[in-house]
């Protein structure tokens, strides 16, 4: 049976979970066989992986549910933990991917997901097999990291990006792509560019627009940290099975965490972070994949330092409706005075090229104490222009003045109806969460770099990490999605963007960042 949402006891019911999961850990080990008709995938011939059945746990006093938890018990790895989820839907179907038992270096012991096929009122989760060598010592990679999964309509086939770590620094692909026709049963992963020395930051899109000339193309983009973060991508025209080999955009743009996007003429456009994260860029492929136009401009960035020492930086979110909007959006400080704490702030643009000024999403007063990061941002995507529905979802802290010991850190989310013009008040998902609930990497403390949000069937969902105060064992920190799905709430209370001017003189309250080794 798929995990259901119940109500129970918050500290008996994530006893039994944790025991159900340890005792029923799933073998993530071996092969699946995916593909009686994943045209072009590998098979091995192994049973497949089957999916857990143990029933999730409510948060507790929150209306969240648990759909997935750390079922690896390696000493070299921080369990019970999971962090920085994607999120894709295609009709009742949502896929959810994200990183299962960090470790501080780099990576996790495995890449889960967690997949309902009811609109989000059950959940299945799993691990994908054949990736580290903490789940079969013959596996070729220590651990894997930034997992992002889409959906290939033309193909019919769920995608899940991660990025192999091997420590000893022996060549790596760019990228793995795991393939599933059901979002349950997932192939041994194909390597996309194999012999690169780094990588860092994969994201992975498909064309699924039927009128696009180029419908059915699959985009998977990375960055390469030993050439000073020079952004490489590839395509598959046939559902991920093969990719092309890597290439770079015209001006050779360094920078990370890239996201492609689609528009329905069939143009991908690619917003990220320049490589010292002082300036969100963008370019555009007009060709389905065949060559990448020159870099330009969104717009600056000036954010404040998150406290705490939480691991967040301001790397985009980004998406695209019906009509062709694309919308960037990420933590910035400009319009606080002393860069105090960040809003969030957006950029849109028609080709990817042109970019609209920057704009304030008013979650809440400019003189408010709270501070806004880690974005996840998605639209209907049959809505769009002054019509189209946009769900964010965020991490904050109420009071940015905080320290390890007293930062309280929140899960958010707002809608808007109209592209943007207009927001609903705040939600509150999730939270308080104390900092010290989360695991350690060399860049932070952990929740994700990354949060996603998607719509099915015209609901909005978000999916996020939540650490719990440990009851017996060193971490608490799982997958979670809320019971229900937010809603984006009555216009007549929505909150109007106005055309506010940055602090004068604004700028960031830290130092110019250096490029890191990378940031998996």
């Amino acid at each position: 049976m798929p995990w259901r949402v119940q109500r129970r006891s918050a500290r008996s019911a994530s006893q039994s979970l944790t025991a159900k999961l340890r005792r029923a850990a799933i073998c993530a080990a071996a092969a699946v066989s995916l593909l009686a008709g994943c045209g072009g995938g590998s098979s091995s011939g192994s049973p497949p992986v089957r999916v857990g059945t143990p029933t999730p746990t409510p948060s507790p006093a929150l209306n969240v549910v648990q759909i997935s938890s750390d079922t690896f018990t390696n000493s070299t790895s921080q369990h019970a933990t999971e962090v920085e989820p994607d999120l894709e839907a295609n009709g009742s179907t949502l896929v959810s991917t994200f990183q299962v038992g960090r470790f501080f270096v780099a990576g996790a012991s495995g890449i889960g997901f967690s997949t309902s096929l009811d609109g989000g009122h059950t959940w299945r989760p799993g691990v994908l097999p054949a990736i580290t060598r903490v789940q079969n010592p013959l596996n070729a990679y220590d651990s894997a990291s930034d997992p992002s999964v889409a959906y290939d309509v033309a193909h019919g086939v769920w995608l899940i990006a991660s990025l192999p770590v091997i420590n000893s620094g022996a060549p790596e692909p760019g990228a793995l792509i795991s393939r599933s026709r059901n979002g349950l049963f997932w192939s041994p992963p194909v390597s996309v560019a194999p012999g690169q020395k780094f990588a860092d930051k994969t994201w992975i899109r498909c064309d699924d627009h039927t009128a696009s000339p180029f419908y059915g193309h699959c985009y998977v983009e990375w960055d390469d940290p030993s050439e000073n973060g020079l952004i490489k991508l590839s395509t598959s025209i046939d559902g991920g099975a093969t990719w092309s080999p890597f290439m770079s955009p015209g001006n050779a743009p360094m920078g990370l965490g890239g996201i492609p996007v689609v528009q329905p003429n069939g143009t991908v456009v690619v917003p990220l972070d320049d490589f010292n994260q002082a300036n969100i860029i963008a370019f555009v492929s007009k060709n389905g994949g065949a060559s990448w136009n020159s870099w330009t401009e969104v717009a600056t960035i000036t954010d404040h330092e998150v406290d705490g020492g939480l691991r967040t930086t301001p790397l985009p979110t980004a998406t695209v409706d019906a009509e062709g909007v694309v919308y960037v959006v990420w933590q910035d400080c400009r319009f606080r005075a002393g860069c105090a704490s960040n809003d969030l702030v957006m950029s849109k643009s028609s080709d990817g090229v042109h970019w609209g000024g920057v704009v304030r999403i008013p979650i809440d007063p400019k003189s408010s104490s709270d501070d806004h990061f880690i974005p996840g941002l998605s639209v209907d995507p049959l809505t769009g222009g002054a019509s189209a529905h946009l769900a964010l979802a965020y991490y904050f802290y109420p009071n940015t003045n905080c320290s390890l010991a007293s930062c309280q850190l929140d899960v958010g989310f707002v809608g808007s109806l109209d592209g943007g013009a207009t927001w609903s008040p705040p939600q509150k998902l999730a939270g308080p969460m104390n900092l010290g609930a989360l695991p350690g990497t060399r860049d932070g403390l952990m929740v994700g770099d990354y949060i996603a949000t998607a719509f099915s069937n015209g609901a909005p969902y978000a999916v996020f990490a939540i650490a719990n105060p440990a009851a017996g064992i060193r971490f608490d920190e799982a997958t979670y999605v809320p019971r229900r799905a937010p809603p984006l709430g009555d216009r007549r209370f929505f909150a109007r963007v106005v055309p506010d001017r940055p602090v004068p003189g604004a700028k960031s309250d830290h130092s110019p960042r250096r490029p890191r080794p990378f940031e998996d």
